[in-house]
């Protein structure tokens, strides 16, 4: 047996034991839902089941009444969310889960119902065509069989919608070190989930490039866990930038390794989107600490006409240290001059205030 299936039949025996001991403990499957998002033809809806105390009151995430306009919607679902945190919680809470799989669950989007289960790491990954939802943000409500119903944010994106903003989230506009083992535990299990620090003049930036397309969608790209969905929502509203669903992963071991690829996760997620919105140009914003340089050429390279731009934020020499272990920053194959040549500019600076400055001598070009 491999290493990877050893660890993985550990984790689901824990897991078992663990739902065990909580359901004699009056525990029931909670669901958490993450914000989904799609084309008037198709959305995605996402969510986890783990269990909870019934008896513990919990914000995780609850959305207000939905007013008529969807972007005060999506601004103050998730300022509601943020000022409900009365008081900052360690990392290390947000990893101790007991996840619920195979849970049936049925998703309400208006009038229509759809059946469907979560997989065996308590996911829901629901794919739902035909929905009916007009452009802008809405709820859907996710019911499971055990445990109480919630309403999750979509996004729909509007067939109009020309232009999109992909953004990193380590490194880019959250400085995290990762993945420096120390330091990323440091970060995820031992400081608290309000005193993360943002890279300076992004979110001026990401206001800069927005200004005048108000239907253009705003996806942050992360290899983070799912579980530290809330404390990035909370850093996103309190740091004011632009609100849009969360591309993330799981940890822990999968059928073919111990540990989920990184690089494979943001190929797929940038393809996905490629995908669902063919009318769509993107900026992609990324750091040069780790493999978005690459990534994002590759992208650029085999789709040039879906490409508007690349910002990549440099690391300082200790940054870079900390990130990956040399002073030198992660370079792409090909060069900048190679995307370039193909129509798809490429803009370097050390924080939004520099990537903003380059951008607009770009544009004046």
């Amino acid at each position: 047996m491999a290493l990877a299936d050893i660890a993985r039949s550990f984790e689901e025996k824990a897991n078992r034991s663990g739902i065990v001991k909580r359901r004699r403990e009056g525990w029931l499957p909670k669901i958490t839902p993450y914000s989904g998002y799609g084309s008037v033809h198709a959305v995605k809806i996402l969510a986890r089941a783990t269990m909870a105390d019934p008896n513990r009151h919990n914000h995780d995430f609850e959305l207000g009444h939905l007013p008529f306009n969807a972007h005060s919607f999506a601004a103050n679902a998730f300022r509601d969310f943020a000022e409900r945190k009365a008081t900052a919680r360690r990392g290390w809470h947000q990893f101790f889960t007991t996840q619920v799989g195979f849970l049936p669950v049925t998703v309400r989007i208006g009038a229509q119902e759809f059946k469907t289960s979560t997989d065996r790491n308590g996911y829901v990954n629901l794919l739902v065509e035909n929905h009916g939802l007009e452009p802008g943000w809405h709820e859907v409500e996710i019911i499971p069989a055990a445990g109480a119903a919630v309403k999750a944010p979509v996004m729909i994106v509007s067939p109009d919608a020309s232009f999109g903003l992909v953004s990193d989230v380590d490194d880019t506009v959250l400085v995290t070190w990762l993945p420096r083992a120390i330091l990323a535990a440091w970060n995820s299990f031992v400081m608290h989930t309000n005193t993360r620090q943002a890279v300076p003049g992004m979110n001026k930036l990401y206001g800069q490039v927005l200004m005048g397309t108000p239907d253009a969608p705003v996806f942050y790209l992360s290899t983070g866990a799912w579980n530290t969905y809330s404390t990035l929502m909370e850093f996103i509203e309190s740091n004011d930038l632009p609100v849009g669903p969360l591309l993330m992963t799981d940890w822990g071991p999968t059928p073919t390794g111990l540990f989920r690829s990184g690089i494979e996760h943001k190929k797929t997620q940038l393809r996905n989107l490629l995908i669902m919105f063919p009318h769509i140009e993107w900026m992609l914003v990324g750091d040069d600490g780790q493999h978005d340089p690459l990534i994002y050429a590759d992208l650029a390279a085999e789709h040039p006409s879906r490409v508007k731009a690349i910002l990549l934020r440099e690391l300082d020499p200790i940054e870079q240290v900390l990130s990956h272990g040399t002073v030198e920053s992660a370079k792409a194959e090909r060069k900048d001059s190679d995307i370039s040549s193909r129509g798809v500019p490429i803009v370097r600076g050390r924080d939004g205030y520099e990537l903003l400055s380059h951008l607009d001598d770009l544009s004046d070009a």
